[in-house]
């Protein structure tokens, strides 16, 4: 009802606003919500009839409910009816683009991370990137839906987009749009005995690729799996339920997430199944700086119920789950709405803080100045919701004591080599069963 009030002519709309003002109780919060959205409709007419060059009014209109909704977090906002129809085809894993997962911060497009094996990947583009301009236009202060519109495009097609890193020179890319056919999960076997299960993003195949990666690795391995890692490093996340299905089958049953929304009886706890379908093997999980939201919910779980020994960098630290909320059936698009905050099984909010590893590892070697650019997190953008533990308290950047020797191939993946080291050593069950003590 409060978007077919701001989607009325002028007119109409004013006349509603006073109509339900007149019949409401006379609560002075309402009563100032109401003189809000008369003045609204005032500015509206204004700007329709003096504005220099006659305005689009739809345009007009989905940018003043974006204006609110960024107004309440980094995550709510406004899908127009053509992007709500290609998020639905993002989430079953398949559209055109560029393959790379982006936000906005202050005004500019910011790279949460590239997805595996996609044309921003193979370009080189990193987590932390800058995106300023595409075909030469600047995208800066375009709202993240603007941003994104513009980079999609007919497989084929080709778009130049100007990546800035900080100590370097903002430089051009131009890249071929494709078919984003997003295979979920992989799997592999490393030395014979260690199964590498990589998860990207967290979309409707997500779950049962799982599945199909399990049974390749205990085939590859033979039935000498002496570990797995799954790495969950650049997953920017996706839907809630896959992340409950994917820590399930880790776990032999009790809780692993709950969430919390405004009122104290909205409270949701979702517990796995009885059976680990990797019956205990020992576990570690990657993450990094870049893994968030739902990649986060499942490290948590892992973490909190002493399945996996958490390995990498801190991670992003989303700690909120989003509703996409269908209007008029989808017609006039979807809200995405900040509904509720999620906990892991311990009851920890990692919002704004992430997910802190167990055994920090750098993935290559790093100073001061390059953990900043990295350092950007869900606390750092614009209206980000608060931790309700007591505020956001990330420590202060450093330098992992972890990192790659001076000579070390930068070609090979420190991380992943330390993460077997573990595994093999002994290690992740030493420190699994001192954590549970």
């Amino acid at each position: 009802m409060r978007v077919a009030w701001l989607a009325a002519p002028v007119a109409g709309a004013a006349l509603l606003v006073g109509a339900l003002a007149w019949s409401a109780p006379q609560e002075q919060n309402r009563g100032d919500v109401y003189r809000q959205l008369e003045l609204f409709a005032d500015v509206l007419s204004r700007v329709e009839q003096d504005y220099v060059t006659p305005i689009d009014e739809k345009t007009a209109m989905e940018a003043a409910i974006n204006g609110m909704l960024a107004s309440l977090d980094p995550h709510s906002s406004y899908m127009n009816a053509d992007e709500y129809r290609d998020m639905q085809v993002q989430t079953r894993g398949e559209y055109g683009g560029l393959g790379i997962e982006v936000t906005v911060d202050d005004g500019v497009v910011r790279v949460v991370s590239p997805i595996d094996d996609t044309p921003a990947a193979r370009a080189g583009i990193q987590a932390g990137d800058y995106l300023t301009a595409i075909n030469g236009q600047s995208i800066v202060g375009l709202t993240l839906n603007d941003a994104v519109q513009r980079m999609r495009g007919d497989p084929g097609s080709s778009i130049t987009v100007t990546v800035a890193r900080e100590g370097q020179d903002p430089r051009d890319v131009t890249l071929q749009r494709e078919v984003i056919n997003v295979r979920s999960v992989t799997g592999r076997v490393e030395g014979g005995d260690i199964g590498v299960i990589r998860i990207s993003t967290f979309n409707e195949r997500t779950d049962s690729l799982l599945q199909d990666a399990i049974h390749q690795i205990r085939s590859q391995a033979g039935g000498h799996l002496r570990g797995v890692v799954l790495d969950l490093r650049n997953n920017p996340g996706g839907l809630l339920d896959q992340a409950i299905d994917v820590s399930d089958a880790f776990l032999d049953g009790g809780e692993v997430v709950s969430t919390r929304g405004r009122h104290p009886e909205d409270i949701q706890r979702y517990n796995a199944r009885r059976g680990d379908d990797l019956a205990g093997t020992p576990m570690v999980v990657l993450i990094n700086g870049a893994s968030a939201s739902a990649a986060e919910i499942v490290a948590g779980a892992l973490q909190d119920r002493h399945r996996a020994l958490i390995v990498g960098t801190t991670s992003f630290g989303k700690g909120s789950v989003q509703t996409v909320i269908p209007l008029q059936g989808g017609r006039d698009g979807a809200l995405r709405l900040t509904t509720a905050r999620y906990y892991t099984p311990s009851g920890r909010s990692i919002q704004g803080d992430g997910i802190v590893p167990d055994m920090e590892v750098a993935a290559r070697r790093v100073d001061v100045s390059h953990l900043q650019r990295l350092g950007i997190t869900e606390a750092d953008l614009p209206n980000a919701l608060q931790n309700e533990n007591g505020g956001n308290h990330r420590s202060a950047l450093h330098v992992p004591a972890d990192q790659p020797p001076a000579n070390w191939n930068a070609n090979d993946d420190y991380q992943m080599r330390r993460a077997e080291d573990f595994l093999r050593q002994g290690t992740v069950a030493q420190r699994l069963a001192q954590r549970a003590g």
